[in-house]
């Protein structure tokens, strides 16, 4: 058996900052989350979303990639939102994303960051390192 600790904080999001996550659609989007975290062997230990982003913590096994599981997540949670009833088809997720490695004592923390993000926003508390998508 291999040994491994890989934690990751992702984030990305909606195609052009668009405020089209609504709670509906969040409930679809951590559903789907959690599907594909189950199919792909991944941990979700938490996540969280705004109107236009989203953040999540996972620790990703050495066989996968970060970019294979963004792959899965994106697309499928993209799909079933434009499945879902009453959809206009047109939700999809900007292209690229941010992915930090997270060390065992930092995860904690970055859990409360990631599962607390529309308070964080609410109250203007953000850490400028977890909200970037992409390099200056």
């Amino acid at each position: 058996m291999t040994y491994w600790r890989l934690h990751y904080h992702l984030i990305w999001a909606t195609f052009e900052r668009q405020s089209t996550l609504t709670p509906e659609r969040e409930k679809i989007f951590f559903s789907i989350v959690y599907q594909k975290a189950k199919e792909l062997d991944l941990k979700v230990h938490a996540a969280g979303a705004v109107e236009d982003h989203v953040h999540v913590v996972l620790s990703i096994p050495p066989k996968r990639s970060v970019a294979e599981c963004l792959k899965h997540i994106k697309g499928a949670s993209s799909f079933a939102i434009n499945n879902m009833p009453g959809s206009d088809g047109e939700f999809k997720w900007q292209e690229g994303y941010g992915a930090l490695s997270i060390g065992e004592r930092s995860l904690p923390d970055v859990m409360a960051y990631a599962a607390n993000q529309k308070q964080h926003h609410a109250d203007h508390s953000l850490v400028t390192v977890y909200e970037k998508l992409e390099e200056e």
